[in-house]
């Protein structure tokens, strides 16, 4: 069995399950602009478009494109395609739920996490196609350090923006923890996987690129649109929106967990060490 056919064949129906349902949910906005339900459903879209690219055959030898061969691995330029596109979109949706009740967005802010994110994307794309060991990591260093100015800006400035209104404030800690833990996933697999260490197979790396981009993608804009749904109509909440209610106490939870022990942890200093 090709499983890697199989892994990208239900990503790409998950993604069409996931827009239908954004457009749909998009029906009756409930006060949220429509432009927000546009780029939920314009997301699953296009990444889904781009692992089609990677299955469909394109000559009578089965030939497909969105991969090449490089440094005797296979890298898939489809998903750099994808994610130039959809990433930089869902820091997009995430400024949004930061200055929900803003009147005036803050532009700025916003475009700068954008564009810094396709430097994250690009430098992977580059890593991933340099045939010089210490090259590839260099460019796979750029984009990590370009990543945490990206997590230092939604935890930091970005965040700033929903003080002053707690149920907004808790609902976006919940959201960013989870935007947090599934984007970290990526550069995690790039540098165990193929691509990196080797510490597992193609197989199971494209099974990972599916899995996670699709909670990255399809489950953060249910969470997202649902949640600012929810907001200020907590008599007239649906089945899920009652659902992302419970799941962003929990991720609150977690969070204030993780703070917690990173407290109560004592200092090291030099020389302490045995």
């Amino acid at each position: 069995m090709d499983w890697q056919s199989l892994w990208h064949w239900l990503y790409i129906v998950g993604m069409s399950i996931g827009a239908i349902y954004f457009a749909l949910l998009g029906r009756n906005p409930r006060g949220l602009p429509k432009l927000e339900y546009f780029v939920a459903t314009f997301i699953p879209i296009w990444s889904g478009l781009m692992y089609l690219l990677m299955v469909l055959p394109t000559s009578g030898d089965g030939l497909e494109l969105g991969k090449i061969a490089i440094a005797g691995q296979t890298t898939h330029f489809a998903r750099y395609a994808d994610w130039i596109v959809t990433t930089p979109l869902l820091l997009l949706s995430l400024s949004w739920t930061a200055m929900h009740r803003h009147q005036s967005k803050d532009w700025t802010l916003t475009f700068s996490l954008m564009a810094t994110q396709v430097i994250v994307i690009v430098s992977g794309l580059i890593a991933d196609l340099s045939d010089v060991p210490w090259v590839r990591y260099l460019w796979y260093s750029i984009g990590c350090v370009a990543f945490l100015i990206v997590l230092w800006g939604i935890w930091g400035p970005l965040r700033e923006k929903t003080r002053g209104d707690a149920e907004l404030s808790s609902f976006y800690k919940g959201l960013t923890t989870f935007f947090t833990i599934t984007w970290i996933c990526y550069p995690l697999i790039w540098i165990s996987g193929p691509s990196g260490l080797r510490l597992f197979d193609q197989n199971v790396d494209t099974f990972l690129f599916c899995l996670v981009p699709f909670f990255s993608k399809v489950v953060f804009s249910f969470l997202d649109l649902n949640g600012l749904r929810s907001l200020g109509h907590r008599e007239e909440q649906s089945a899920e929106e009652r659902f992302v209610s419970s799941t962003m106490r929990f991720m609150n939870s977690f969070s204030l967990k993780q703070s917690r022990r990173s407290r109560r942890r004592p200092p090291v200093f030099p020389g302490s060490l045995p």
